[in-house]
Parts: structure tokens; sequence; C-alpha cells
């Protein structure tokens, strides 16, 4: 499994936040990427102390719709992800990992959130076209070994984006998304900036005659024009943005092995007497 390069939403996630989830339950990748999508989690109902098995998940998108890139240009989705396992559950080492499974999983390479949240991993940006859905594998802890773990039901959660995010961590915006009027009076100007980042400056003349000066950065496309009135907040470009964040949950059961030999003993037992009878 190789490793690519990470310069973008989990990273910043990673850089800015010690845990992904908030108290509220909201995963913090909702905080840049302000687009609601869907996301799916598939998971076992339930699995044996120290046994290796995989989490699906499905990051859906329409594959023919291209975003505007950081250059302003048109390009493919990128995806990437962060699943919360219950502590205990972490990535499962690779010399467990059945080679079937590692088919499955392909070049994605998942890492711990932090060297100490071994239960938190994320991935990406990788290509969506390629990895919109991933096949994560996974060990269960062992109670007999970890005495932090018990036979009980826990808790998964994913939070899953696609394409690129509206606002930075530092609160500043992005090019994906759209650009308001920062004060009502009328477009007197709109010139296009030259240079390799481009772009445009908006002048809008106030009723008191002060001009404000709005930048728009590369990609968005301007839907005003000079000499059109406008009032505060009004927005001067389309909104950009095709992507968007998701969260599911999902459960586990942690399954005593035990307990599983006692309800085979009762079936044999049931069993014997509906033969004998």
């Amino acid at each position: 499994m190789s490793t690519p390069v990470a310069n973008a939403y989990p990273i910043f996630a990673q850089q800015n936040y010690a845990n992904p989830r908030e108290a509220n339950g909201r995963i913090v990748c909702a905080n840049c990427h302000l687009a609601a999508k869907s996301a799916e989690l598939e998971v076992p109902q339930a699995v044996l102390p120290n046994t290796v098995f995989e989490a699906v998940v499905e990051i859906p998108y329409d594959k023919q719709v291209k975003q505007v890139l950081a250059n302003g240009k048109k390009g493919d989705l990128n995806v990437g992800m962060v699943l919360i396992l219950p502590d205990g559950f972490e990535l499962a080492p690779a010399d467990r990992i059945p080679e079937e499974m590692k088919k499955k999983v392909g070049n994605l390479y998942y890492q711990p959130y932090s060297p100490e949240q071994k239960n938190i991993l994320v991935v990406g940006p990788v290509p969506g076209n390629q990895y919109s859905e991933m096949v994560v594998p996974l060990i269960s802890p062992d109670p007999a070994t970890n005495k932090e773990v018990g036979f009980l039901k826990y808790p998964i959660y994913l939070g899953a984006n696609r394409g690129r995010g509206q606002v930075y961590p530092d609160g500043s915006k992005s090019n994906n998304t759209v650009y308001n009027a920062s004060a009502a009076g009328t477009i007197t100007e709109i010139q296009k900036i030259e240079g390799k980042k481009g772009g445009y400056n908006i002048s809008i003349t106030k009723a008191d005659g002060t001009v404000v000066t709005d930048k728009v950065p590369n990609g968005p496309e301007i839907i005003v024009k000079q000499g059109q009135a406008i009032v505060a907040d009004q927005p001067l470009t389309n909104n950009p943005n095709v992507g968007g964040f998701g969260q599911k949950d999902a459960e586990i059961v942690l399954q005593n092995p035990a307990r599983i030999q006692v309800k085979k003993k009762q079936f044999e037992k049931v069993q014997l007497a509906e033969m004998n009878f």
C-alpha cells in the first residue's frame, strides 16, 4: 500500500482539532465543507476478539461533474474520509490482512489521526474516480489482553468528503464558494486582474459616493453586470461547489466466544431433543 502526498482536508482536521468529533456529534470536516451530501458505512454486525474484518465506505457523487480547482480551472473531484472507531479497534497489521482483502484495499494508505489515537483513521485526498468506495482493513481488540474494552456494542462514526472545501481553517474563503457584495450600491466597474492568480476586482459605489472593492478569485462565475444596483450580501458570483460532506454512524458488537460456544451447545441440545422426539 503506497503513501500518497497528503496535502488537503484530513490534514486540516489533524492540524486544527485534537478530536475530529465535536461534543454535539458533528465531525469537524463540516466546518470547511459546507454542503451536505450522503455517505455510507458497512461493518459486520458482530466480530470476535483479535479478528481482522473490513469496513466499507461509500462516498457517492456524479463522476461526470467537474469541480473548481485551486488555480481556477476545472478538474476531477478528490475524496477523503475520517473513520472514528471504538477505543481498542484499529487498522489491521499488514501481516494479518488476507490477500483477498489487500486487493480490495488497493493503493489506499490509511493513517492514524495522531500517534495516540490509533482508533481514528484518515485517508485523502485521493482520486474520487478510483476511490468513491473504500475498503478499510480493521482488527478488533481482545478483552483478555486489553482490560479497557469489554464484550459490548460500540458505535462507529464516519465523516466523508467529496470535492474541495469552501472555507479554510483560518476562516478565509476558498475559490470554491459563492462571493457576496460587502455593501449596497451600484456596480461601477468589473476589472479583470492580470497575472497568474487572476480573478476580478468589483467596484461598488455606495449611496454616499464612497467606493468599496470586492475581490473575487478565479473559479466562481461573475453573475452581476456593470451599472447594476445591488444590496449588501447579494451574490456577485454563482456557487461553483459540486462536492460536500456526509456523516454516517454504525454499530458493532464485540462478541464473546464463550457465549457463542454456549449458544452452540444449546442449539445442539434442541436439535437432539427434536430428533429423539
